[in-house]
């Protein structure tokens, strides 16, 4: 049963719509929006439900940039060298040309500060609630989790940023200092601790999508990555694996669809609802041919990282044909990834065939397609959902993130690799009955992780986790300074003269030029710096 949280939402803080509007304050203020407000609201356990609705509100249909939203999440991993998109906002990112005016940086921080607003609002005021205690602190444990989310997050791409535990009067908002990074991400450690040991392990059908425990240790998992805690991130993906609630799903393509919504895969996600709180992922994903936008384009080099069905990369691998690249291949590159004259949808075959008159040819915006497009999320039953109506959810933490987590944690902290901890974590991933890819078996510490930051890539292809993997891995401009390339055009390239191809066959597509010691953080938006002097700027901007 699909949780109708987000249909019920009474906002008691001041988002950044209102801001915008002329209410000019910093988005860490918070004010009465309506004749609801703080002196009325705080009686009832209803009361702390609908403002509990409110705090996991990150907005549906078109909304703008967060670190909730499907589309939001799916330009983080275009930004970390798996694509681009029509209108180059992950280029603009990740070329070299980012600067603090830029919208979508704005996006990503605001809406970040006006949900952990309505965090700090619901923490000051439960305590006025009458309602039974032990719901009261699973709700507040809820909250914590949403709000470290945030934190985390912000600190991991903005770097040093205001940490606001409390309520603030419009001119404490735009006085406020950042806070050295590190400190940020211990409040955050501290916070998902208490939380996780507040929140269930699991929750019933009709509170499907609430934080539970696993959210709050999933989160922990990651940031003691960043950090590179291996012993501790060992520790907090076991505690999550020693449930023995979550599981590995059969499945692998049903999991992004509204099949799979309730699987013990999913353990953490941003739930929407058809008709009623959806959301505009399809609109963007779907090819012209079925109505679409055809947004995003994969690049060729994603595709390459796939390797061939006997578990070698396509340069190993005797499987492999250069002239039928897409042929013997892990299926998790069909399951995500629409390639031209080979994916079908709907009843129709896509195609980009250059020199038609398809809808989703290559030269139909010349340099703006790969050719490629994005066949993860799309919905095959058009009753399920639609271009512009779709209530899928959005996995944002899956329990095969655990147990790659956990395999690498256990990698980095030098505490020994065995054949039962490959068969208990990667070897579950990959073997799924729908992908059924061969064990790993080296225990050579190189060779496996060069093997493990693969899997993570091709595994999770466009669910938001690469720009935090290549991040923390130190590979962010590596993965972005190079010349990206498309669909394959021909086999026969020297004598080719339609399309700009390189050596292989492959479209010449677009080129990043990251700047390392810059780039890796983004810039602190003007928009605020103009509000609050206090707050500087990030090196290079």
């Amino acid at each position: 049963m699909k949780n109708f949280r987000y249909k019920l939402t009474v906002v008691v803080g001041c988002t950044f719509l209102t801001m915008i509007a002329g209410c000019k304050k910093d988005l860490l203020d918070t004010q009465p929006l309506s004749s609801i407000s703080d002196a009325t609201f705080w009686k009832t356990a209803g009361d702390a439900t609908l403002a509990l609705n409110g705090v996991y509100d990150s907005g549906a249909g078109f909304t703008g940039y967060n670190f909730w939203a499907a589309t939001s999440m799916v330009n983080l991993d275009l930004m970390a060298g798996n694509g681009s998109e029509k209108e180059s906002i992950p280029d603009n990112f990740t070329n070299g040309t980012l600067n603090s005016t830029y919208g979508f940086v704005g996006s990503y921080y605001a809406q970040a500060y006006a949900q952990i607003g309505r965090c700090n609002n619901f923490l000051a005021n439960i305590g006025l609630v009458s309602m039974d205690a032990a719901q009261k602190a699973v709700m507040i444990g809820e909250v914590k989790t949403i709000r470290a989310y945030n934190y985390f997050n912000l600190a991991l791409y903005f770097g040093d940023v205001p940490l606001v535990q409390k309520l603030l009067t419009v001119d404490e908002a735009n006085a406020v200092f950042r806070t050295p990074k590190a400190e940020v991400w211990a409040f955050c450690e501290s916070e998902l601790k208490a939380a996780a040991a507040a929140l269930p392990v699991s929750v019933s059908a009709d509170r499907l999508g609430h934080m539970t425990s696993a959210s709050a240790l999933a989160i922990l998992g990651r940031l003691q990555l960043a950090q590179k805690k291996w012993a501790d991130a060992a520790t907090t993906y076991k505690t999550i694996v020693d449930y023995n609630y979550y599981t590995i799903d059969p499945r692998y393509r049903e999991l992004f669809l509204n099949a799979g919504e309730t699987s013990r895969e999913i353990i953490m996600s941003m739930q929407y609802i058809r008709d009623t709180y959806n959301h505009a992922l399809l609109q963007y994903l779907t090819p012209e041919t079925w109505g679409g936008w055809h947004q995003y384009s994969p690049f060729n080099e994603l595709v390459e990282a796939y390797e061939c069905k006997d578990g070698k990369t396509i340069a190993e691998s005797p499987l492999f044909d250069k002239n039928n690249p897409y042929n013997n291949r892990d299926p998790r590159m069909d399951f995500n990834i629409m390639i031209s004259d080979r994916t079908s949808f709907r009843g129709k075959v896509y195609s980009a065939k250059p020199g038609t008159t398809l809808p989703d040819r290559l030269n139909q915006y010349p340099g703006v397609w790969s050719g490629y497009a994005i066949y993860k999320f799309l919905e095959d039953d058009p009753a399920v959902a639609t271009t512009n109506n779709t209530g899928n959810n959005f996995p944002l933490i899956r329990y095969a993130e655990v147990l790659l987590g956990y395999l690498e944690a256990k990698l980095e902290s030098g505490s020994g690799v065995d054949q039962a901890l490959l068969d208990a974590t990667i070897n579950k991933v990959r073997g799924r009955a729908a992908v059924a890819m061969p064990a790993i078996t080296t225990l050579d510490p190189t060779a496996l992780r060069t093997i493990l930051r693969r899997e993570r890539r091709v595994e999770f292809a466009f669910e938001g986790i690469r720009y935090f993997d290549c991040l923390r891995w130190g590979i962010i401009g590596s993965e972005n300074n190079q010349q990206f390339t498309g669909m394959k055009l021909t086999n026969d390239p020297a004598n080719y003269k339609d399309y700009p191809v390189n050596a292989n066959g492959y479209y010449i597509f677009k080129k990043r030029s990251f700047i390392v010691g810059k780039n890796e953080l983004w810039p602190i938006p003007q928009s605020e710096r103009d509000l609050n002097k206090n707050l500087t700027q990030n090196p290079g901007y």
